[in-house]
């Protein structure tokens, strides 16, 4: 247990049916947080680079998720929802409250991941299939990993405001960062404007006792882990190891917590 003044505050978590989201809501859960989970099922890869457990993980619910944390004395909830859809950070935060009460702990962990190029080159270094940047690329990505947690920060926000409220945490996932994403390239981009919404948060909400940040996760084995991934990562990582999902959830989980309170507008970079 790392803070008792974590129990009962509420927690809204993004892309919660598997990974690290499912890591975040277990390990929030077992502060005695109440947890919100989202999450969408998304159709399979159908690529032969990735195991075929991650596109079993990516099509399922939270149902699993749920039952694990009550079966261990948590409290937790799920929804399916769009994040492309503008209109579903309020339907969010309507459902948590009407669950749970107010969201106190905003984590902004989905994403529309996919990768995307400049170049012509077909698979990236670890076979896994490439397109073009296109239209179709930045809309996914920038509607998912960009509109999205700035509308969730600004409902977060308005609400935590209008009922005078003097604590909330907001933590965003990010990767790539300022010198580019190669063959990830939309992904890095959105991932970016992330940051500098989170960022702004940070400077605008702290006086109102809100903390803001980003986690910039390692290689982390989320299902989609194959052979060469883990052959580079031993030969060429600052830390040998592919992380785990847990490993960035006690990150998250220490941001939350008493103990994160004087740490905000950061970029946590792990290895």
């Amino acid at each position: 247990m790392i803070d008792t003044r974590l129990s009962g505050k509420v927690a809204l978590i993004t892309g919660a049916n598997h990974g690290i989201g499912a890591a975040i809501a277990r390990a929030l859960a077992a502060e005695v947080v109440a947890v919100f989970l989202t999450y969408k099922r998304l159709p399979p890869l159908n690529d032969p680079v990735y195991p075929a457990a991650y596109d079993q993980a990516r099509a399922g619910d939270a149902s699993g998720v749920v039952a694990r944390i009550r079966e261990t004395g948590g409290t937790a909830e799920a929804l399916e929802a769009d994040l492309a859809d503008p209109e579903t950070p309020k339907r969010l935060f309507d459902a948590a409250e009407k669950a749970f009460g107010p969201v106190e702990i905003l984590v902004n962990n989905a994403s529309g991941w996919l990768s995307d190029t400049f170049a012509a080159a077909e698979r990236d270094s670890f076979g896994r299939s490439l397109r073009r940047v296109d239209a179709e690329t930045y809309e996914r990505l920038f509607a998912i990993d960009v509109r999205a947690p700035a509308l969730l920060i600004s409902e977060f926000s308005r609400r935590h405001l209008e009922r005078g409220a003097t604590w909330g945490r907001i933590i965003g996932l990010t990767s790539g960062g300022p010198d580019g994403f190669p063959t990830e390239v939309s992904y890095g981009a959105a991932k970016a404007a992330q940051e500098n919404y989170t960022m702004s948060a940070a400077r605008e909400l702290g006086r109102h006792g809100i903390t803001a940040n980003m986690v910039h996760p390692p290689v982390t084995d989320t299902g989609w882990i194959n052979e060469k991934v883990a052959i580079a990562q031993a030969a060429n990582g600052v830390l040998p190891e592919v992380a785990q999902p847990d490993d960035v959830a006690e990150v998250i989980t220490f941001l939350a917590s008493h103990q994160g309170r004087r740490v905000t507008g950061q970029v946590i970079k792990m290895y």
